[in-house]
């Protein structure tokens, strides 16, 4: 009996943060909250996309609808395919930072994947301008929208068997590829090849 209350008394509940030497991540400091903004953003990073849109809600709670938590959710519904509601929260994040580049950048991608090239040409526009023209991603995004824009039929989209399109202009037949010398695109490479920030 005594050798049983000898082993109660070293099951004492220490929970999860147990000493350094343990085999348990230490937890939050006593008072400490994890940012959820910032656990959104890894997340996005490390393609849980889902769990990044969780992140992004609990930070909308905590904080509100910012800016910068409308921008993240809508990121994370146009990589979960979800364009209705990604473009409704892109819109109202630029509409409420004028200024947000990456929510200017991402509603241009997710114009481009709707085929709005026009309208996302001009948002490309607004983020190269919000950014004062230091990203080349946003510039390699506002190339493309303006080439779809100007050809429809560009896009260096393959067609289904390796090769490249092909149609008439006045010069005779014409090989459409991707930007530069590159070789031609799937569909999915070519969506793809426009990244948000």
């Amino acid at each position: 009996m005594a050798l049983a209350f000898a082993l109660l008394a070293g099951c004492e509940d220490a929970g999860l943060n147990r000493s350094a030497g343990g085999v348990y991540a230490p937890g939050l400091a006593p008072g400490e909250e994890a940012d959820q903004l910032q656990a959104g953003h890894r997340l996005m990073a490390a393609g849980q996309y889902q769990l990044a849109l969780d992140a992004y809600m609990r930070a909308a709670a905590h904080e509100g609808l910012t800016p910068d938590t409308l921008a993240g959710m809508g990121s994370a519904d146009l990589r979960l395919g979800r364009l209705g509601q990604a473009e409704d929260l892109l819109r109202r994040a630029v509409e409420e930072d004028p200024t947000f580049v990456p929510a200017w950048n991402n509603l241009g991608v997710l114009l481009m994947e709707r085929e709005k090239y026009g309208e996302a040409s001009e948002v490309f526009r607004r983020a190269y301008a919000a950014d004062s023209g230091n990203s080349d991603t946003i510039r390699d995004n506002l190339r493309l929208a303006l080439a779809r824009m100007d050809d429809r039929l560009y896009s260096g989209v393959y067609d289904g068997e390796g090769g490249s399109v092909t149609f008439n202009d006045v010069s005779g037949g014409a090989r459409l590829i991707g930007i530069g010398d590159e070789e031609a695109l799937s569909p999915e490479e070519a969506l793809e090849s426009i990244e948000p920030l």
